[in-house]
């Protein structure tokens, strides 16, 4: 087995990996390791854009407020602070090295307005494009600098730890089949999300939550699992992706209609068609049951010569379909899109095994609480993803391996079982711990979960084998935190506890061996 030694391992090509490494490449020799391209992440197809206090009307106190309320009280508040004030400086600094965010004739920025924020902070590049263009820039910065070696293709099959220390990854390249370990003095995980463990999701193929999974297996504590933030406004075509319709189309002013032409939307929320996420998806999800049919989006009212130019991709897109962005209804739906919770960290992305960071998506830092304010994930990335290269660099020599590690193969016969097992669990999750959900419905998908992983749970040096554990070991700790949390609350909704509880205010934590237990929500300092 080929054995590759660094000062640090990032795992995950999303804006919080390639920050990592290029904020590491300061400090070392760094491994950039993707499962695929570099430039496949869920950074890269975001379109709504990265939130700042960056007006001149606007503060980083008022942009603090409206992530607390979007996240339901149950955000860190000590993290949260930090996000706004220094992501503020952070999206400054990207800006001076030259990373151009829209703007108009004058040269003042032009800034969006999204659900739950009660100013116009969103910054955009290329309009609905900004995960693009931001990744993009990132990735040209990152190939500059020597220190970094990417490696494309290579999937992480476990985190090894040793002395109750993190010392690197065991890795598969996909087209020799080769494992690899990479070795470092730190490892951190910038691997994503997990929303492609349901049947509709607006996330790329890439998006299985392998670096949870792993986390988890390796002893790593997880925190706030049941807390699935389902996107309003994905495509609803027969035959084709959950392809994102962006927040930012609500943000000017589009309005949500049901199948008899109702706006329903103004009696639910104050904030109508703009309010956070999790209300406005359950919303469309309980309309849709009641009418039996998809909600449409409408820009029909708008007259407004510049959106087909700010949302160019999405025009283009439903172009091929034979939609018109202004002059058509829209048909959508809501579909998983981001993980909330995750692999708890503190503030620095250090997780519960020494020398093991995370930041990113894959990351619980405590900012999103239980549901995400819009366009705050890059901000997350921007933040964090600089954070863990601080703690992760001050770390010593890691000592030699003692312990022999098991070869993971490739098996193309058993490609099918796997892909039949992933179906029947995507459905599984849809069906029963989705968008709404209760205690028969979570029992029923965890015995199920129980049953496969049973099945495969058999020691073998086969990948398919190996992602089926991983699937189930995501699945499952999803579905035991949502049988937990017997409230509603942000992105977590059962019908048999609709109300939020004072009382369940807290994390639920998660580690494998161990019993659930809680953790208080910090305060600011």
């Amino acid at each position: 087995m080929k054995i590759l030694e660094f000062d640090i391992v990032v795992v995950g090509s999303g804006l919080a990996g390639l920050l990592a490494a290029y904020h590491a490449a300061d400090y070392g020799t760094v491994a950039l390791i993707s499962k695929s391209e570099l430039d496949i992440s869920n950074s890269y197809h975001a379109q709504g854009g990265i939130a700042a206090a960056i007006g001149a009307q606007d503060h980083p106190i008022e942009h603090y407020n409206d992530t607390l309320i979007a996240g339901r009280n149950l955000c860190d508040q000590d993290a949260v602070k930090l996000l706004v004030e220094e992501g503020l400086e952070r999206v400054k600094e990207l800006i001076a090295q030259g990373m151009e965010f829209d703007k108009d004739e004058d040269g003042a920025l032009i800034l969006g307005l999204e659900g739950g924020h009660s100013q116009r902070r969103i910054l955009h590049a290329g309009g609905d494009a900004t995960g693009k263009m931001m990744t993009s820039f990132m990735l040209h910065k990152v190939i500059e600098r020597s220190e970094i070696t990417t490696f494309e293709y290579c999937a992480a099959l476990k985190i090894i730890v040793e002395d109750n220390c993190c010392k690197g990854i065991q890795a598969l390249h996909y087209t020799t089949g080769e494992n690899i370990l990479f070795l470092g003095n730190s490892t951190i995980l910038a691997t994503g999300g997990l929303s492609r463990l349901y049947s509709r999701s607006t996330n790329p193929y890439t998006a299985t939550g392998d670096g949870i999974a792993l986390a988890w297996q390796a002893g790593a504590e997880l925190a706030d699992m049941e807390f699935i933030q389902f996107h309003p406004t994905a495509l609803a075509i027969n035959g084709e992706d959950a392809y994102l319709i962006s927040e930012a189309v609500r943000g000017e002013g589009a309005h949500l209609i049901d199948v008899n032409g109702i706006r329903f939307m103004p009696e639910i929320h104050p904030l109508a068609e703009l309010a956070p996420r999790d209300i406005v998806a359950s919303a469309i999800f309980k309309r849709m049951q009641e009418t039996g049919a998809n909600v449409n989006l409408s820009l029909r009212h708008l007259d407004n010569d510049t959106l087909n130019e700010r949302f160019s991709s999405i025009g283009a897109h439903l172009k091929q379909l034979g939609i018109d962005l202004m002059t058509d209804l829209i048909p959508i739906a809501p579909a998983a899109h981001y993980m909330v919770g995750g692999i708890r960290t503190d503030l620095y992305g250090a997780t519960s095994i020494p020398s093991l960071f995370a930041c990113g998506e894959v990351a619980a830092t405590g900012v999103m609480g239980a549901n995400r304010l819009a366009s705050n994930s890059l901000l997350e990335c921007l933040v964090y993803g600089k954070r863990a290269v601080e703690k992760a660099r001050h770390l010593n020599k890691n000592k030699p391996l003692k312990s022999e590690i098991k070869t993971i193969n490739l098996n193309a016969n058993t490609d099918q079982v796997f892909l039949d097992i992933k179906n029947e669990l995507a459905n599984i999750m849809s069906d029963h711990v989705g968008i709404v959900r209760n205690g028969l419905g979570l029992e029923k998908a965890l015995a199920r979960i129980d049953e496969i992983a049973a099945q495969y749970n058999i020691n073998s040096s086969d990948y398919n084998y190996h992602k089926i554990i991983n699937l189930t070991d995501i699945c499952r700790t999803i579905t035991l935190s949502a049988i937990e949390r017997k409230e509603s609350r942000g992105g977590h909704v059962r019908t048999d506890y609709p109300v939020e509880i004072k009382e369940q205010l807290h994390h639920i934590l998660q580690e494998k061996g161990k019993k659930i237990h809680y953790e208080a929500v910090r305060t600011a300092n």
